[in-house]
Protein backbone atom coordinates (compact mmCIF):
# COMPACT_ATOMS: atom_id res chain seq x y z
CA UNK A 1 0.00 0.00 0.00
CA UNK A 2 2.24 2.87 -1.28
CA UNK A 3 0.57 5.58 0.76
CA UNK A 4 3.92 7.12 1.53
CA UNK A 5 4.20 8.32 -2.06
CA UNK A 6 1.32 10.74 -1.53
CA UNK A 7 3.07 12.62 1.28
CA UNK A 8 6.66 13.36 2.34
CA UNK A 9 8.18 9.99 3.18
CA UNK A 10 10.26 10.98 6.20
CA UNK A 11 8.45 12.06 9.38
CA UNK A 12 10.25 14.65 11.47
CA UNK A 13 11.18 13.72 15.01
CA UNK A 14 11.32 16.82 17.19
CA UNK A 15 11.26 17.70 20.84
CA UNK A 16 8.89 20.65 20.28
CA UNK A 17 5.43 20.13 21.82
CA UNK A 18 3.72 21.58 18.73
CA UNK A 19 5.17 19.05 16.33
CA UNK A 20 1.79 17.42 15.62
CA UNK A 21 1.28 18.86 12.19
CA UNK A 22 -2.02 18.79 10.36
CA UNK A 23 -2.59 19.37 6.65
CA UNK A 24 -4.40 22.66 7.30
CA UNK A 25 -1.27 24.17 8.86
CA UNK A 26 1.04 23.74 5.87
CA UNK A 27 -0.66 22.60 2.67
CA UNK A 28 1.55 20.00 1.08
CA UNK A 29 1.54 18.57 -2.45
CA UNK A 30 -1.78 18.31 -4.25
CA UNK A 31 -2.16 14.64 -3.35
CA UNK A 32 -1.49 15.06 0.39
CA UNK A 33 -5.11 15.31 1.48
CA UNK A 34 -6.07 12.42 -0.78
CA UNK A 35 -3.34 10.30 0.80
CA UNK A 36 -4.59 11.05 4.30
CA UNK A 37 -8.18 10.33 3.23
CA UNK A 38 -7.14 6.97 1.74
CA UNK A 39 -5.23 6.04 4.89
CA UNK A 40 -8.24 6.92 7.05
CA UNK A 41 -10.56 4.86 4.83
CA UNK A 42 -8.18 1.91 5.13
CA UNK A 43 -8.08 1.91 8.93
CA UNK A 44 -11.84 2.46 9.07
CA UNK A 45 -12.78 -0.53 6.88
CA UNK A 46 -9.92 -2.98 7.40
CA UNK A 47 -9.70 -2.64 11.17
CA UNK A 48 -13.48 -2.59 11.48
CA UNK A 49 -13.61 -6.03 9.90
CA UNK A 50 -10.87 -7.50 12.10
CA UNK A 51 -13.15 -7.74 15.15
CA UNK A 52 -15.02 -10.54 13.42
CA UNK A 53 -11.79 -12.08 12.11
CA UNK A 54 -10.20 -12.11 15.58
CA UNK A 55 -13.26 -13.81 17.02
CA UNK A 56 -13.02 -16.55 14.38
CA UNK A 57 -9.23 -16.92 14.67
CA UNK A 58 -9.50 -17.47 18.43
CA UNK A 59 -11.14 -20.77 17.58
CA UNK A 60 -7.76 -22.04 16.40
CA UNK A 61 -5.12 -20.25 18.50
CA UNK A 62 -4.92 -18.64 21.97
CA UNK A 63 -5.02 -14.82 21.98
CA UNK A 64 -1.43 -13.66 22.49
CA UNK A 65 0.00 -16.42 20.30
CA UNK A 66 -2.46 -15.62 17.53
CA UNK A 67 -1.68 -11.89 17.68
CA UNK A 68 2.07 -12.52 17.88
CA UNK A 69 2.09 -14.84 14.86
CA UNK A 70 -0.01 -12.30 12.97
CA UNK A 71 2.34 -9.37 13.50
CA UNK A 72 5.63 -11.27 13.21
CA UNK A 73 4.61 -12.65 9.80
CA UNK A 74 3.30 -9.26 8.66
CA UNK A 75 6.43 -7.49 9.90
CA UNK A 76 8.81 -9.95 8.24
CA UNK A 77 6.93 -9.75 4.92
CA UNK A 78 6.96 -5.97 4.89
CA UNK A 79 10.62 -5.83 5.96
CA UNK A 80 11.60 -8.16 3.09
CA UNK A 81 9.74 -6.04 0.53
CA UNK A 82 11.35 -2.85 1.78
CA UNK A 83 14.83 -4.35 1.81
CA UNK A 84 14.38 -5.66 -1.75
CA UNK A 85 13.59 -2.16 -2.95
CA UNK A 86 16.67 -0.78 -1.19
CA UNK A 87 15.32 0.76 2.01
CA UNK A 88 17.98 0.89 4.78
CA UNK A 89 17.65 -1.15 7.94
CA UNK A 90 16.73 0.76 11.11
CA UNK A 91 19.56 1.95 13.33
CA UNK A 92 19.87 0.52 16.87
CA UNK A 93 18.32 3.73 18.23
CA UNK A 94 15.40 3.41 15.81
CA UNK A 95 14.91 -0.26 16.76
CA UNK A 96 14.63 0.92 20.37
CA UNK A 97 11.95 3.45 19.46
CA UNK A 98 10.11 0.85 17.38
CA UNK A 99 10.22 -1.63 20.26
CA UNK A 100 8.67 0.90 22.65
CA UNK A 101 5.91 1.84 20.20
CA UNK A 102 5.33 -1.84 19.37
CA UNK A 103 5.00 -2.60 23.08
CA UNK A 104 2.33 0.08 23.49
CA UNK A 105 0.38 -0.18 20.23
CA UNK A 106 0.54 -3.94 19.73
CA UNK A 107 1.54 -5.54 23.02
CA UNK A 108 -0.79 -3.45 25.15
CA UNK A 109 -3.20 -2.11 22.54
CA UNK A 110 -3.97 -5.02 20.24
CA UNK A 111 -3.02 -7.62 22.82
CA UNK A 112 -5.51 -6.19 25.29
CA UNK A 113 -8.34 -6.31 22.75
CA UNK A 114 -7.74 -9.88 21.61
CA UNK A 115 -7.32 -11.00 25.23
CA UNK A 116 -10.61 -9.33 26.19
CA UNK A 117 -12.49 -10.90 23.29
CA UNK A 118 -12.30 -14.23 25.09
CA UNK A 119 -15.04 -12.94 27.41
CA UNK A 120 -16.62 -9.78 25.99
CA UNK A 121 -18.77 -9.24 22.93
CA UNK A 122 -17.35 -7.64 19.81
CA UNK A 123 -19.53 -4.61 20.48
CA UNK A 124 -18.13 -4.21 23.98
CA UNK A 125 -14.60 -4.55 22.63
CA UNK A 126 -15.34 -1.84 20.09
CA UNK A 127 -16.76 0.39 22.82
CA UNK A 128 -13.61 -0.01 24.89
CA UNK A 129 -11.41 0.88 21.93
CA UNK A 130 -13.61 3.92 21.23
CA UNK A 131 -12.20 5.61 24.33
CA UNK A 132 -8.74 5.76 22.71
CA UNK A 133 -9.28 9.18 21.06
CA UNK A 134 -10.24 10.71 24.40
CA UNK A 135 -7.18 9.24 26.11
CA UNK A 136 -5.00 10.39 23.18
CA UNK A 137 -6.38 13.92 23.34
CA UNK A 138 -5.81 14.07 27.10
CA UNK A 139 -2.32 12.58 26.92
CA UNK A 140 -1.39 15.00 24.13
CA UNK A 141 -2.28 17.74 26.61
CA UNK A 142 0.77 16.73 28.62
CA UNK A 143 2.80 18.16 25.73
CA UNK A 144 0.61 21.27 25.43
CA UNK A 145 -1.67 19.82 22.73
CA UNK A 146 -5.10 20.15 24.35
CA UNK A 147 -8.11 19.44 22.10
CA UNK A 148 -9.97 22.34 20.57
CA UNK A 149 -13.66 22.84 21.35
CA UNK A 150 -14.82 21.15 18.16
CA UNK A 151 -12.67 18.10 18.91
CA UNK A 152 -14.19 17.81 22.40
CA UNK A 153 -17.67 17.88 20.87
CA UNK A 154 -16.67 15.33 18.24
CA UNK A 155 -15.22 13.02 20.89
CA UNK A 156 -18.40 13.27 22.96
CA UNK A 157 -20.68 12.56 19.98
CA UNK A 158 -18.57 9.62 18.83
CA UNK A 159 -18.50 7.93 22.22
CA UNK A 160 -22.24 8.58 22.67
CA UNK A 161 -22.87 6.88 19.34
CA UNK A 162 -20.83 3.81 20.27
CA UNK A 163 -22.63 3.57 23.62
CA UNK A 164 -25.99 3.72 21.85
CA UNK A 165 -24.79 1.12 19.37
CA UNK A 166 -24.13 -1.30 22.22
CA UNK A 167 -27.17 -0.64 24.42
CA UNK A 168 -29.02 -3.69 23.10
CA UNK A 169 -26.17 -5.89 24.28
CA UNK A 170 -26.38 -4.53 27.81
CA UNK A 171 -22.68 -3.63 27.81
CA UNK A 172 -22.01 -6.78 29.82
CA UNK A 173 -18.39 -7.81 30.22
CA UNK A 174 -16.30 -9.66 32.75
CA UNK A 175 -14.21 -7.49 35.11
CA UNK A 176 -11.03 -8.96 33.63
CA UNK A 177 -12.18 -8.27 30.09
CA UNK A 178 -13.23 -4.72 30.97
CA UNK A 179 -9.85 -4.06 32.62
CA UNK A 180 -8.04 -5.42 29.56
CA UNK A 181 -10.04 -3.10 27.30
CA UNK A 182 -9.25 -0.07 29.47
CA UNK A 183 -5.54 -0.92 29.50
CA UNK A 184 -5.68 -1.49 25.74
CA UNK A 185 -7.14 1.95 25.05
CA UNK A 186 -4.67 3.76 27.32
CA UNK A 187 -1.69 1.91 25.79
CA UNK A 188 -2.87 2.62 22.25
CA UNK A 189 -3.40 6.30 23.00
CA UNK A 190 -0.02 6.66 24.72
CA UNK A 191 1.69 4.91 21.82
CA UNK A 192 -0.07 7.24 19.39
CA UNK A 193 1.10 10.40 21.15
CA UNK A 194 4.56 9.25 22.22
CA UNK A 195 5.50 7.79 18.82
CA UNK A 196 5.72 11.28 17.39
CA UNK A 197 8.56 12.10 19.77
CA UNK A 198 10.63 8.94 19.38
CA UNK A 199 13.39 8.14 16.86
CA UNK A 200 11.71 5.85 14.33
CA UNK A 201 12.68 4.57 10.88
CA UNK A 202 11.57 6.60 7.87
CA UNK A 203 8.47 5.80 5.86
CA UNK A 204 7.04 2.29 5.79
CA UNK A 205 10.08 0.84 7.55
CA UNK A 206 8.53 2.20 10.75
CA UNK A 207 5.53 -0.09 10.18
CA UNK A 208 7.72 -3.13 9.58
CA UNK A 209 9.92 -2.51 12.63
CA UNK A 210 6.98 -1.84 14.95
CA UNK A 211 5.01 -4.88 13.78
CA UNK A 212 8.07 -7.12 14.11
CA UNK A 213 8.94 -5.81 17.58
CA UNK A 214 5.32 -5.87 18.72
CA UNK A 215 4.85 -9.39 17.40
CA UNK A 216 7.91 -10.67 19.28
CA UNK A 217 6.62 -8.99 22.46
CA UNK A 218 3.23 -10.67 22.01
CA UNK A 219 4.92 -14.06 21.56
CA UNK A 220 6.84 -13.47 24.80
CA UNK A 221 3.55 -12.56 26.48
CA UNK A 222 2.10 -15.83 25.16
CA UNK A 223 5.03 -17.76 26.62
CA UNK A 224 4.77 -16.02 29.99
CA UNK A 225 1.01 -16.56 30.05
CA UNK A 226 1.51 -20.29 29.47
CA UNK A 227 -0.53 -20.49 26.26
CA UNK A 228 -0.52 -23.84 24.47
CA UNK A 229 -2.14 -24.31 21.04
CA UNK A 230 -4.11 -27.50 20.53
CA UNK A 231 -2.81 -27.83 16.98
CA UNK A 232 -2.33 -25.86 13.80
CA UNK A 233 -5.35 -23.75 12.81
CA UNK A 234 -7.38 -25.03 9.88
CA UNK A 235 -10.50 -24.00 8.00
CA UNK A 236 -12.15 -20.78 9.11
CA UNK A 237 -9.61 -19.96 11.88
CA UNK A 238 -6.77 -20.29 9.38
CA UNK A 239 -8.57 -18.11 6.85
CA UNK A 240 -9.24 -15.53 9.55
CA UNK A 241 -5.55 -15.53 10.55
CA UNK A 242 -4.51 -14.92 6.93
CA UNK A 243 -6.94 -12.03 6.70
CA UNK A 244 -5.64 -10.62 9.98
CA UNK A 245 -2.10 -10.65 8.54
CA UNK A 246 -3.39 -8.65 5.58
CA UNK A 247 -5.20 -6.35 7.99
CA UNK A 248 -1.98 -5.82 9.92
CA UNK A 249 -0.05 -4.92 6.77
CA UNK A 250 -2.66 -2.57 5.34
CA UNK A 251 -4.23 -1.13 8.48
CA UNK A 252 -1.20 -0.67 10.70
CA UNK A 253 0.88 0.77 7.86
CA UNK A 254 -1.87 3.29 7.14
CA UNK A 255 -2.07 4.15 10.84
CA UNK A 256 1.68 4.69 11.17
CA UNK A 257 1.50 6.82 8.01
CA UNK A 258 -1.08 9.05 9.70
CA UNK A 259 0.74 9.55 13.01
CA UNK A 260 3.22 12.27 11.94
CA UNK A 261 0.65 14.02 9.75
CA UNK A 262 -2.59 14.47 11.72
CA UNK A 263 -3.73 15.28 15.25
CA UNK A 264 -4.05 12.40 17.76
CA UNK A 265 -7.85 12.72 17.91
CA UNK A 266 -8.08 12.24 14.13
CA UNK A 267 -5.50 9.44 14.04
CA UNK A 268 -7.64 7.45 16.48
CA UNK A 269 -11.02 8.45 14.99
CA UNK A 270 -11.25 4.97 13.48
CA UNK A 271 -12.42 3.93 16.94
CA UNK A 272 -15.80 5.46 16.05
CA UNK A 273 -16.19 3.87 12.62
CA UNK A 274 -14.78 0.42 13.40
CA UNK A 275 -17.69 -0.60 15.67
CA UNK A 276 -20.12 0.47 12.96
CA UNK A 277 -18.34 -1.70 10.39
CA UNK A 278 -18.32 -4.62 12.83
CA UNK A 279 -22.08 -4.31 13.41
CA UNK A 280 -22.91 -4.14 9.71
CA UNK A 281 -20.69 -7.15 8.98
CA UNK A 282 -22.57 -9.05 11.66
CA UNK A 283 -25.83 -8.12 9.95
CA UNK A 284 -24.59 -9.16 6.52
CA UNK A 285 -22.74 -12.35 7.46
CA UNK A 286 -24.61 -13.52 10.54
CA UNK A 287 -28.09 -12.19 9.81
CA UNK A 288 -28.16 -9.85 12.81
CA UNK A 289 -30.96 -7.25 12.66
CA UNK A 290 -30.03 -3.56 12.40
CA UNK A 291 -32.29 -1.65 14.79
CA UNK A 292 -33.40 2.02 14.73
CA UNK A 293 -30.97 2.83 17.59
CA UNK A 294 -28.18 1.53 15.35
CA UNK A 295 -29.19 4.00 12.65
CA UNK A 296 -29.14 6.86 15.19
CA UNK A 297 -25.75 5.63 16.39
CA UNK A 298 -24.53 5.82 12.79
CA UNK A 299 -25.44 9.51 12.63
CA UNK A 300 -23.75 10.26 15.96
CA UNK A 301 -20.59 8.35 15.06
CA UNK A 302 -20.15 9.92 11.65
CA UNK A 303 -20.98 13.34 13.10
CA UNK A 304 -18.27 12.90 15.70
CA UNK A 305 -15.74 11.90 13.06
CA UNK A 306 -16.70 14.90 10.92
CA UNK A 307 -16.19 17.32 13.81
CA UNK A 308 -12.82 15.75 14.59
CA UNK A 309 -11.71 15.98 10.97
CA UNK A 310 -12.86 19.60 10.58
CA UNK A 311 -11.25 20.87 13.80
CA UNK A 312 -8.77 23.64 12.93
CA UNK A 313 -5.23 23.35 14.34
CA UNK A 314 -5.06 27.16 14.47
CA UNK A 315 -7.66 27.05 17.27
CA UNK A 316 -5.46 24.83 19.44
CA UNK A 317 -4.74 26.15 22.89
CA UNK A 318 -7.80 28.43 22.98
Amino acid sequence: MPLHEAMPSEPRITEEPNCLLAPAEEPGPSGSRAGIALALLTIYLVWGSTYLAMRIALGGLPPFLMAGVRFVIAGVLLLMVLRLRGDPMPTPRQWGGAALVGLLLLGGGNGGVVFAEQWVTSGMAALGVATAPLWAALLAGLWGEWPVRREWLGLALGIAGVVLLNLDGGLRASPLGAAALLLSSVCWALGTVWSRRLPLPAGMMASAAQMLCGGVILLLMSLLHGEHPHGLPTGRPLGALVYLIFGALAGFSAYVYLLPRVRPALATSNSYVNPLVAVWLGALLLGERVTPPAVLALLLILGGVALTVLAKPSQRGK
